[in-house]
């Protein structure tokens, strides 16, 4: 594993093992805010369009980013929402995490529930674009690909929660 260091103590790109690099000395984590009917049933996440100079710009996914030494991945997670989203702690409920394990490095989705109105809005330079999408039309866009692979998975998580 080599360990490029950047501006914080958590950036950094890790050179894994499964042969690719990411971002995230310590693992990274996003958050993966869902709005639910009053029924339970889920109807829309928020997804970031990312910049175009960040790694694999251009696609969507969940406003995300590097774990700071001994945070946890969901106060990292609820951290970067914040930063790049100004999506307010208070105005969610944490539900699960769910984690993709490398060699080297981990990714955990953090699986929250909006509880008070959530308005995302472009708060830095990482995201184009910030905004509610029907969970029948995540599919439409262009994800970034992890978060793809990942979506048949959270989708069926976030459909099981329901408002339990």
């Amino acid at each position: 594993m080599t360990i490029h260091h950047h501006r914080l103590p958590g950036d950094g790109w890790v050179e894994c093992a499964c042969g690719r690099r990411h971002w995230g000395v310590h693992g990274a984590a996003g958050l993966l805010l869902v709005r639910r009917a009053p029924d339970g049933s889920p109807e829309a996440v928020v997804l970031q369009h990312r910049a175009l100079w960040s790694d694999q710009g251009g696609t969507w996914g969940v406003p995300g980013g590097a774990r700071m030494p001994g945070e946890t991945p969901e106060d990292a997670a609820l951290r970067e929402a914040a930063e790049e989203a100004g999506i307010d702690r208070q105005g969610v409920r944490l539900r699960e995490s769910r984690v993709l394990q490398h060699p080297d490095w981990s990714y955990t989705t953090v699986i929250a529930d909006e509880i008070l109105p959530i308005h995302p809005a472009v708060t830095d330079s990482e995201s184009v674009e910030l905004r509610w999408v029907p969970l029948d039309q995540v599919t439409e866009l262009d994800l970034l690909p992890a978060f793809a692979d990942a979506w048949p998975r959270l989708r069926e998580r976030i459909v099981a929660l329901g408002g339990r």
